[in-house]
């Protein structure tokens, strides 16, 4: 499906749009807001404003040939040139990656629930259908597309970027504000395609040593196997990105056995890969730089490091000449200081997520580590 208005040049009603909501800017001396707080204005009536339409003019025009957007840019700004909006290809283009394509998605559904906007409506459709089309047929979705080689083409729960597709999709799907304009078509294809994710994510969680455990932050596509993405990111059990899976898997009403034993599973491994008495601070180095080390103290709550080691459960150090090791400070200081090799992200999903979590499930439904699924 084509747009009605070219994407790299606003053209009829979205030129004319454009121009209003710029004089209305201008009339009011308000600057736009950043793109970084675009879902988070108050009260919703905001994404009828003119500078709302403005937004959602400067985000179209961002939007590739393909239907998606790129990352870490300012789509809340207007390009100054054709310059200023990334080729298909470019590195940054066509991404799930970093909340790309999703948080536009979700920025245009608001405007068109708010003002019926059809330039909106015609990008947003373009963006559901690009996601729909990204989908591999074993329910992953990849880094980038269209496809990429190398890494960006491992099914990617890497910064959530899965899990925020997936949550977008099941919203359009369920057709509720602001997503009620979505039509039945597109509501039926999310709902099955959330279904596939699903499917994905059971079979991708890991066992080890006879037990379900957590997930990598990418997996193969073809195999499914933990894959490794950049120099210091290795096929491991992640601390982290696991635990926006395990949410997202709690929040699936109704629940299913397979389920319940992938949540019950990832729980388990959480508890046992609690790392006590330690705390990582930054101070500064014999060099005179920033840097971050880990210090004992009897005091400071779970942390859990990003990447375990594949076997041996150990936490794992990777800078980026790729070599592992086992203890924080034998990387260099560069990617201490520039990565986040711990999370105390696990410690909120044990203490509140999960309670709730087991609250709402039927009495019968067992507390007990789940043995593997066949």
């Amino acid at each position: 499906m084509m747009l009605p208005c070219s994407i790299r040049a606003l053209t009829g009603c979205a030129a004319a749009l454009l121009t209003a909501g710029a004089a209305a800017a201008q009339e009011t001396n308000a600057p736009l807001p950043r793109w970084s707080s675009a879902l988070a204005q108050r009260p919703a009536a905001w994404y009828a404003t003119p500078q709302a339409l403005l937004i959602a003019s400067n985000v179209i025009r961002y939007q590739s040939p393909e239907g998606g957007w790129p990352k870490n840019l300012n789509l809340a700004a207007a390009p100054s040139g054709p310059g200023d909006i990334p080729e298909s290809t470019a590195a940054n283009a066509n991404t799930i990656d970093n909340g790309a394509t999703t948080t536009p998605l979700r920025f245009l559904a608001r405007v068109v629930h708010a003002t019926g906007h059809e330039p909106s409506r015609a990008a947003f459709n373009r963006g559901l259908d690009y996601l729909l089309a990204a989908q591999y047929p074993n329910g992953g979705w990849p880094q980038y597309y269209p496809l990429r080689r190398g890494y960006y083409s491992h099914i990617t729960y890497n910064d959530g970027a899965m899990i925020h597709v997936l949550n977008l999709l099941r919203d359009a799907a369920n057709g509720g504000p602001p997503f009620v304009f979505v039509d039945e078509e597109r509501r039926a294809r999310s709902a099955a395609a959330v279904a596939r994710g699903v499917e994905c994510i059971l079979r991708t969680q890991v066992r080890q040593n006879d037990h379900l455990t957590v997930w990598c932050a990418q997996h193969d596509a073809r195999t499914l196997a933990p894959a490794p993405a950049r120099n210091f990111e290795p096929a491991s059990l992640s601390g982290a990105e696991s635990v926006g899976i395990v949410r997202f898997l709690m929040s699936l009403e109704p629940t299913t056995p397979a389920v319940r034993n992938a949540v019950e599973g990832a729980v388990a491994w959480f508890r046992e890969s609690a790392l006590s008495g330690i705390r990582v601070e930054t101070f500064t180095n014999a060099a005179g730089q920033r840097d971050r080390r880990v210090v004992e103290d009897p005091t400071a709550g779970p942390l859990w490091a990003r990447f375990y080691e594949l076997g041996s459960h150990r936490p794992l150090f990777v800078g980026r000449d790729r070599v592992p090791h086992y203890r924080y400070d034998e990387i260099e200081t560069e990617r201490r200081v520039g990565y986040a090799y711990y999370t105390d992200a696990p410690a909120a999903l044990l203490e509140k997520d999960y309670p709730r979590w087991r609250r709402k499930l039927a009495p019968a439904a067992p507390v007990a580590r789940p043995e593997p699924q066949s």
